[in-house]
């Protein structure tokens, strides 16, 4: 923040827990319940997608809306009056609100993992959250780069900036990363910090994903007690302390394919909105200079078919990836890195082909497309920027697959 040249934000909407569930309305929330719920709001966030880009974060009623449906609780522990629902009911859950509108897709299925991370941390810290006024969290998970730490009497000290705060315009909680400098070799630490205890910056001037709010946050000298700290190497490993406070194998899988996962499911109903959006195009535009419309052409017909083909495909790839990332929760022994590796390589890949998707019907809309009131012009940017995430470098991703085939050690701690 030297010379002034950043501005914390006043403008963030901190919950302020009025629309907590009760125990009797989680107790009649059901999977199926819940999907029925965030299909229901789809068209809501349609409606408000270009007012979310134009704010540059989340609509407040929208985002009240999809806190009022309870998806929120998916992955909080039973313990605390969480509903522990499966991966396959994550990815249901989240795909209407992502065909809605991609960026406010994007923020709910990042704040629904984050509280499955919060579920990582001790014990101790899941009471004083969970248990004690904060039935769930909206939080951000920054990593990158990682803070300054100094360890102190009782716990820590840490200073940082950290770029891609997604959820912190809604957030009460940050969930932020630190080394201490110096340390070799570094041990990754993760910080659970009360969003009071933070600036958030002005920086979200971007060309795609607009409305996701992911701002810079800036931490100063703030102290976080030793119980609301874990190593970021036992959550990527799945053995984090919270992962054996409970029976569920959710809270032991391990983190980097998850989270893979939970990036992709917005790609995915991007995706399928672009090709529903190309689809009702087809039937509409003639042919210039002819009174034919799109939908008679073959060139027409086999872009549908291929978009169509890949936007199921990414979904088939990713629902198998978290399906087989739970199976790893559920076994004795841990993920190999190989395992690790393969999973994260293939959501990379069902990634790319949601992009290939998003392209091939765009490239065939015409000029109308890009116009500003046109979503199709919007998923194209949105896919390009979601695609941007490290996790995502299809070319890093293979090679580390590759040489994993091939006997080679990882040359990546993406893994």
């Amino acid at each position: 923040m030297t010379g002034g040249a950043y501005q914390a934000l006043a403008d963030r909407r901190i919950p302020n827990g009025d629309d907590w569930l009760s125990s009797a309305e989680l107790g009649s929330l059901t999977p199926a319940e819940l999907v029925r719920r965030t299909a229901e709001l789809k068209p809501l966030l349609q409606a408000h997608s270009r007012e979310a880009e134009q704010l540059r974060r989340p609509v407040d009623a929208v985002w009240s809306a999809i806190r009022k449906s309870g998806v929120f609780y998916h992955f909080v522990p039973k313990k605390y009056g969480g509903l522990e629902f499966g991966v396959d009911t994550f990815i249901d859950a989240m795909l209407p609100l992502a065909e809605g509108c991609s960026s406010t897709g994007w923020v709910t299925s990042f704040c629904v993992e984050h509280n499955w991370m919060l579920s990582q941390f001790p014990e101790a810290a899941q009471d004083e959250i969970f248990g004690g006024g904060f039935p769930y969290v909206i939080a951000p998970g920054v990593t990158n780069p990682p803070g300054a730490v100094t360890p102190v009497e009782g716990g820590y000290r840490l200073t940082g900036r950290w770029k891609w705060g997604t959820g912190v315009m809604h957030a009460d909680w940050v969930l932020a990363a630190g080394v201490v400098p110096g340390e070799s070799p570094p041990n990754v630490l993760f910080f659970a910090i009360p969003a009071r205890e933070v600036a958030v910056l002005d920086t979200w001037h971007v060309d795609g994903m607009v409305g996701t709010g992911s701002n810079d946050i800036v931490a100063q000298e703030v102290f976080i007690p030793a119980h609301r700290v874990l190593l970021m190497a036992e959550m990527r490993e799945g053995r984090a302390a919270g992962s054996r406070l409970y029976g569920n194998p959710i809270y032991r899988m391990p983190m980097l394919p998850f989270l893979a996962v939970t990036a992709a499911i917005p790609a995915v109903g991007t995706a399928r909105a672009a090709v529903g959006l190309f689809r009702q195009m087809l039937a509409e535009r003639l042919v210039f200079g002819t009174d034919m419309k799109h939908a008679e052409k073959p060139a027409a017909q086999m872009r549908l078919a291929r978009a169509d083909l890949a936007t199921r495909t990414a979904e088939l790839l990713i629902r198998d990836a978290a399906r087989k990332n739970l199976e790893i929760g559920d076994r004795t022994e841990l993920a190999t890195p190989a395992e690790r590796i393969s999973l994260r390589a293939q959501i990379a890949y069902a990634m790319e082909l949601c992009r290939d998707a998003i392209r091939t019907v765009c490239e065939a809309s015409g000029s109308g497309a890009h116009f500003l009131d046109n979503p199709m012009q919007r998923a194209l940017r949105d896919v390009n920027v979601m695609s941007s995430h490290v996790v995502y470098d299809l070319d890093g991703a293979t090679e580390l697959h590759g040489r994993s085939m091939i006997g080679l050690p990882p040359n990546s701690p993406l893994t």
